[in-house]
């Protein structure tokens, strides 16, 4: 028999009747499919097996029900880096999967769920691809994200297979595409209901389809010398409007040995494998690969418990239908919460509505299911919600006494185990909770603006919440798709507090004569995802005003003037098309600077450094439980330059001894808003 001998943890093998081999992943230790070393091991020998006795074709699946494969190991993959192995890794995944493709017979992967990097490439590895239509099928070789690209000869095989441009689409934004969308690429050959998909990969193993020939030709033509030529300067122009070269090297590398490698299999693989291991060992590459620990222990915040995902949380009702309270209720009931919205009258309840309903539309393009979402949110202008509901979010105007009397009116109409929670942006927990008479069902649940985008959620404490508070709102923040952060409830919690120091001394730069322009290229050279000064149109200087006085009577900083005669002026910013620029079609109007204009050597530093030593105050404070998910928080609550890793990571990657200089120097010419805050000390700091 073809498998006598032989026995494996992590594979199982059928040889039907027919002839052809069913080969079915199933990795014993882990719930789904990261391809460990382990999981290649048992492959190369199956497939050395089966080279030796060819059966009829072969067919490669799943047993796992989320889906095919997520990817390499990538907690292995970080072993493997500490160890200097990268090379050998990169060198044996490009053979074994190089052997599995040289098979002189039919080879099917049968993709149901998460197809994603080292998976997808198993997938590539086989001729014929066959994919479930079911609407969690997803594939994608988002390695770019790790600060790397494809390096198990994904992006060998993937340009010859749909084409260079669409591969290169593919492998640099990293975004993964549907069933249906791969159908359309030629990434895979057929589509298939889940419960017959097996039943069709092995027809199709059995059929040997042909790929169209045009598509082939075009395939072909896109990597020609003269092609990759042509292409890759455009491609390289796209990727430098979104991303700095000496900030996010993968890309730039990726077009540039697809540009200046040819030959055969043998000679793409080896630079393929050159250049990927030489970006894995970049500070950029183990920041981003931190930074996917990072994400993944804010989810794991959320629980395990698969029973009760939300927290047993299925009604949402929302007081305030503002930009933030209608949002956010427009988010839940998008993510299947029955959710009902209060204010005061249906006028105010109306524009909240219209943007929930063109949400959906940009969201969802079936019809029918948009009307489904659309029905579960209600308008609610009596407030009858609030005894129907788990959980009620607060979203009023930020004002402590009116804040005070709408939670003391609501208690008594809440459920025996209904949540009450204040998406206060910086007003103290303890403060607003004082009068409840069950102060453990109350809690922050800080939401930031655009909701539909940004991906954090600040868990508020007091000292008064009870445990089984901020567990279920942990795993109702996961239910909507987003990453719950625990904090604590001082001014500010940490996003705003460390983000106002940022702003307020961008605010005096540009009080002091610097061109606004000159204040945001400074930390966009950082890696700022968006400038300070717009940023602060972005939120809106009346925004930014009542938050930097509230904060900056806690933190010792005093608002910069400019913003007085611009609020008078009724120009808060982006919403009123007039801020700090001018703003048309939702872009901000930046005018080049001055011809001759020289940005001050110590911008960058002023603008940076104030939110080092706020974060650096926080941990010490303990606003969040360790340096780790301060630096989470930060990354995912403001975009801080992923690639250095958080805050913390770059304090520990610069020296602290370093930094204090900084500080000090900045200090002495500017104040003692500059001056260290305490907490310098902390072990932390230092790795």
């Amino acid at each position: 028999m073809l498998f006598d001998g032989l026995r494996f943890r992590h594979w199982r093998t059928e040889l039907r009747a027919d002839g052809i081999v069913l080969l079915t992943l199933d990795r014993a230790d882990a719930p789904v499919n990261a391809i460990s070393q382990a999981v290649l091991d048992e492959l190369e020998l199956i497939v050395e097996r089966i080279a030796i006795e060819p059966p009829k074709a072969v067919v490669i699946h799943s047993a796992k029900p989320g889906g095919f494969a997520p990817g390499a190991d990538v907690k292995e993959f970080q072993s493997f880096d500490a160890k200097g192995r990268i090379d050998d890794v990169l060198r044996r995944g490009q053979s074994i999967y190089n052997k599995l493709a040289s098979l002189p017979l039919p080879t099917v992967a049968a993709v149901h769920g998460h197809c994603m990097g080292g998976g997808a490439e198993l997938a590539l590895a086989c001729r014929h691809r066959v994919a479930s239509n079911a609407a969690d099928t997803r594939i994608a070789l988002p390695e770019i994200k790790l600060g790397i690209y494809p390096g198990w000869g994904g992006s060998v095989r993937l340009p010859r297979m749909i084409g260079a441009p669409a591969a290169m689409d593919l492998m640099l934004t990293g975004r993964s595409v549907s069933a249906k969308a791969a159908l359309a690429l030629g990434l895979v050959d057929k589509l298939a209901e889940p419960s017959l998909l097996l039943d069709v990969a092995i027809e199709v193993a059995g059929r040997r389809p042909q790929r169209p020939f045009k598509t082939q030709a075009l395939a072909w033509a896109s990597n020609i010398w003269i092609a990759r030529q042509v292409l890759a300067p455009m491609l390289v122009k796209q990727v430098a409007r979104k991303a700095r070269k000496e900030h996010y090297p993968a890309p730039f590398v990726l077009i540039e040995t697809w540009k200046r490698s040819g030959g055969g299999m043998s000679a793409l693989l080896k630079a393929e494998a050159k250049s990927v291991a030489k970006l894995a060992k970049t500070p950029t590459a183990r920041n981003l690969v931190r930074v996917f620990f990072l994400h993944d222990r804010l989810k794991g915040l959320g629980g395990k418990d698969r029973g009760d995902k939300a927290g047993g949380i299925e009604h949402v009702h929302v007081i305030g239908a503002g930009v933030m309270g209608g949002d956010i209720a427009a988010w839940c009931a998008y993510k299947g919460f029955d959710v009902t919205l209060q204010d005061r009258e249906m006028r105010y309840i109306e524009p909240a509505l219209q943007r929930a309903d063109a949400l959906y539309a940009k969201k969802v393009k079936d019809e029918t299911r948009r009307t489904q979402i659309r029905a579960r949110l209600q308008a609610d202008v009596g407030g009858a919600g609030v005894a129907r509901a788990q959980l009620v979010i607060e979203a009023i105007f930020e004002d402590l006494q009116a804040k005070q009397a709408l939670l003391d009116g609501i208690e008594p109409q809440l459920q025996p185990e209904a949540i009450v929670t204040s998406n206060t942006s910086s007003i103290p927990l303890a403060k607003l909770g004082e009068k409840l008479l069950q102060p453990g069902r109350f809690a922050g649940l800080h939401y930031f603006n655009p909701v539909a985008m940004m991906p954090l959620v600040e868990i508020v404490r007091h000292p008064g919440i009870a445990p089984a508070t901020e567990q279920r709102l942990a795993a109702f923040c996961r239910a909507i798709d987003k990453l719950p952060l625990p904090v604590a409830g001082s001014p500010g919690f940490l996003v705003n507090r460390i983000l106002i120091p940022y702003m307020v001394e961008a605010m005096q730069a540009f009080s002091e004569g610097i061109p606004a322009q000159a204040i945001d290229k400074a930390a966009l050279k950082f890696g700022m995802p968006m400038g300070p000064v717009e940023l602060v149109d972005t939120v809106g200087l009346d925004v930014a005003a009542s938050i930097g006085k509230i904060l900056g009577e806690f933190l010792g900083l005093q608002m910069p003037t400019g913003l007085e005669s611009k609020l008078t002026a009724n120009q808060r910013g982006r919403k009123d098309g007039q801020g700090f620029y001018k703003w048309e079609n939702g872009k901000a109007i930046k005018q080049p600077l001055p011809v001759g204009y020289r940005i001050p050597d110590d911008l960058e530093d002023r603008l940076i450094l104030p939110m080092l030593n706020e974060a650096v105050a926080a941990l010490h404070e303990g606003v969040v439980d360790d340096a780790d998910l301060l630096d989470a928080g930060v990354i995912f609550g403001t975009g801080f330059a992923p690639f250095r890793g958080g805050p913390v990571a770059h304090i520990r990657s610069v020296g602290t001894d370093a930094l204090l200089a900084k500080l000090q120097a900045l200090r002495s010419t500017y104040g003692e808003r500059f001056a260290p805050r305490a907490g310098w000390d902390n072990p932390a700091l230092r790795g």
